[in-house]
């Protein structure tokens, strides 16, 4: 965790924890640090927030005055951008979005030349230039300064490499697809479209202060309500960068992302294409997950939380799949980070080809209960050390045994502490949460 960038870029509300001129030295230092011994070429995509446009022309200025050429891909998603880096040649890309965070907040996501989430050592030293500890960067003049210009042909690129990834169309089935008024709007009915379903789609009309509202995977009460009332065979819900995705099956049951995780692996190594049978997860995927793909030989590693942890490990070790219970799922043959449209793809494919509804695929996976409480804090760090919360954790851990687990951690991008646990019944995760939780009244905001 650096002093400006968390686990998913840095992200702050508009103008007050992230302003323009963080914005502007963003661009200034990217636009030098890759431009040292050559032009520099980056491209930037942005969601729907309204502040997002005001963050894209303050990146684009600080860019181009450090003399880097920018490419302008627009409303699109996380995704997109990163297929984009690592197709086109660019030596960075940068995203504009909070990702599912309300629409006041907004981020700054930079992904490098393979198409991951940017070097720590890079972050560190924009913070540094942020912070005044570095030098003042000079200037490009004449005809060293840099230009922007259009580049939505990016986006129709990438919305065909998506197009062309599935081996069979989805004619005759019926999806839902809640675009949560972001950067999928743009994207998924089309590709679904072409690809032979019959789409039909919500939550896509985005007016820059709706994103994640009432709606996308963050509320996906929306679209269960949706699938139950309109008798589709299965329905999508996307963030607000469309970077994770969140399914419901026919009969309106949530299947998040270690149940995607569970269906396609399952098929993948059917398939022979689960490289090591092994799947990625992080600390916070549910107990049934890893008790269901034991009994399938299928093995797992566990990684902190973040997509960019569970990539890493992925592309260190070459495994196939990977991702989190939230729907941020990496397919590494076709991606370097969560994909949510590509995530919904494959999901359809592993149901055409099995001939199966997703109620089906899921069944022999025994989900845990679950419960997790965030708590608003005033300083995360001090209560994460805090002598009373750990005594408490421990004893609780104690009694839930090899039964249930406990999770304690802090927030990547938000002043939160968050409390998990797992265990046999509701009323057991509830009271066991609630204890731990308790313990942090005396840092609650």
């Amino acid at each position: 965790m650096g002093r400006y960038f968390g686990t998913d870029g840095f992200r702050g509300e508009a103008n007050n924890g992230l302003n323009v001129e963080h914005a502007f030295k963003v661009g200034r230092f990217l636009g030098w640090y890759y431009g040292k011994d050559h032009k520099a070429s980056i491209v930037i995509g942005k969601d729907t927030r309204r502040s997002s446009y005001m963050f894209e022309y303050a990146l684009v200025a600080g860019l181009t005055a450090s003399g880097a050429d920018v490419s302008l891909l627009h409303v699109t998603t996380t995704p997109s951008v990163a297929y984009a880096v690592r197709t086109e040649g660019f030596d960075c890309g940068i995203m504009i979005s909070a990702s599912h965070n309300p629409y006041y907040d907004n981020g700054i996501k930079i992904i490098n030349g393979n198409g991951q989430k940017i070097e720590a050592f890079i972050e560190e030293q924009i913070e540094d230039y942020i912070d005044g500890k570095i030098a003042e960067l000079p200037y490009a003049t004449k005809e060293d300064i840099g230009c922007a210009t259009d580049f939505s042909a990016g986006r129709n690129r990438y919305i065909g490499y998506l197009i062309s990834i599935p081996s069979r169309a989805f004619k005759n089935k019926t999806v839902a697809l809640d675009c949560s008024n972001g950067s999928a709007s743009a994207i998924a009915k089309s590709v679904f479209d072409a690809l032979g379903a019959k789409t039909i789609v919500i939550n896509n009309q985005p007016n820059g202060t709706n994103i994640n509202t009432n709606c996308g995977s963050t509320h996906i009460e929306v679209l269960q309500e949706f699938v139950k009332n309109n008798q589709v065979d299965v329905g999508f819900a996307y963030d607000g960068d469309s970077d994770r995705c969140i399914a419901v099956d026919e009969n309106g049951n949530i299947v998040d992302g270690d149940s995607i995780m569970y269906v396609c692996g399952t098929y993948m190594q059917e398939k022979g294409q689960l490289h090591g049978d092994t799947i990625v997860t992080t600390v916070m995927s549910n107990l049934g997950l890893y008790r269901a793909l034991e009994k399938k030989g299928i093995k797992t590693e566990k990684t902190a939380v973040g997509d960019k942890y569970v990539c890493e490990n992925m592309m260190a070790n070459g495994y196939s799949l990977g991702g989190e219970q939230s729907g941020h799922i990496i397919f590494s043959k076709y991606a370097t980070t969560g994909d949510g449209i590509l995530t919904s793809i494959m999901v359809m494919e592993t149901m055409v080809e099995k001939k199966m509804a997703l109620s089906e695929l899921t069944r022999e996976l025994k989900i845990y209960p679950q419960i997790l409480i965030n708590v608003k804090v005033t300083d995360k760090v001090a209560a994460m050390e805090d002598k009373d919360l750990l005594a408490e954790a421990a004893l609780v851990e104690k009694e839930l045994g090899d039964t249930g687990r406990l999770l304690l951690r802090s927030s990547g991008t938000e002043n939160l502490v968050r409390v998990m646990v797992e265990a046999e019944t509701d009323e057991l995760c509830k009271t066991m949460a609630e204890r731990v939780a308790a313990k942090l009244d005396k840092y609650k905001i």
